[in-house]
């Protein structure tokens, strides 16, 4: 697949809606790994559909208001989970949940709600977001990461962040690792891993694709740093997150 192919396809994944699954629990899914990820610009993009028009919502009470009330207190209990599997503190994750569930209780029309939705996901992003950068005191190595997540979709190597940056590269890989923890070249991986099984499990863009639009070397190359970071294959990763994530949502709808 072309470079230009692998933008959009990348791109797509950001930007798409809810609709575009065939699978309706998979975009939900997404959307709560994006918030645990701290990825700021795509929740704000996710959030383009307000909470009381979201179509597919089962029917938990006869009562409009009241079914939209049941439905955002479990969203707001799932992303704390998701928060808290993602290095929040339970203190502080379980502490906000039961705000927000507060702010649903005296909720007193839809329009409401999909605001509290709104700004208690944004909350959670960016918690999830300080998180991630509250070791790194530099801007240099900031601007780094913020590069990298903006242009996962390319080959991106420290010759290219020693230009974005302005530091010399042997200087800003030293820095880098000092501030967190990771060589470039291993933060990079880490992140397209983390996207990848992200798309591996809320979409159904073939593996080859996923690859492709990540920018891997080859699909083979793809599969064996999968195997070697969680010891399974893309499609093993895709089938026995689906179960995990059907699992979760069908816990917590209890």
């Amino acid at each position: 697949m072309p470079a230009t192919g692998r933008k959009i396809s990348y791109q797509e994944f950001l930007h798409r809606d809810y609709e575009f699954f065939r699978a309706p629990l998979a975009p939900e899914m997404e959307f709560y790994d994006t918030i645990r990820s701290g990825n700021l610009r795509k929740v704000k993009n996710l959030l383009n559909e307000p909470f009381h028009t979201k179509k597919g919502l089962g029917v938990l009470s006869e009562d409009p208001l009241n079914n939209l009330k049941y439905h955002l207190t479990i969203t707001i209990a799932l992303v704390a989970r998701f928060c808290i599997s993602g290095g929040l503190s339970q203190a502080e994750a379980y502490n906000l949940s039961d705000y927000y569930i507060r702010l649903t209780d005296e909720a007193r029309s839809p329009e409401e709600m999909s605001e509290i939705h709104k700004e208690m996901c944004l909350h959670y992003a960016r918690l999830m977001l300080a998180l991630q950068k509250s070791t790194i005191t530099s801007k240099a190595v900031i601007t780094c990461i913020d590069y990298i997540y903006e242009h996962l979709h390319t080959r991106i190597t420290l010759e290219t962040l020693s230009s974005v940056t302005n530091l010399s590269a042997p200087y800003l890989s030293r820095l880098f690792k000092k501030e967190t923890g990771y060589s470039v070249s291993e933060y990079i991986l880490n992140k397209k891993l983390e996207t990848a099984k992200s798309m591996l499990a809320s979409s159904d863009y073939p593996i080859a694709e996923i690859s492709a639009s990540l920018a891997f070397p080859s699909q083979s190359y793809f599969t064996n740093v999968l195997k070697k970071d969680c010891g399974m294959t893309p499609g093993q990763y895709r089938s026995a997150n689906r179960n995990t994530d059907h699992n979760l949502h069908r816990a917590l709808m209890r």
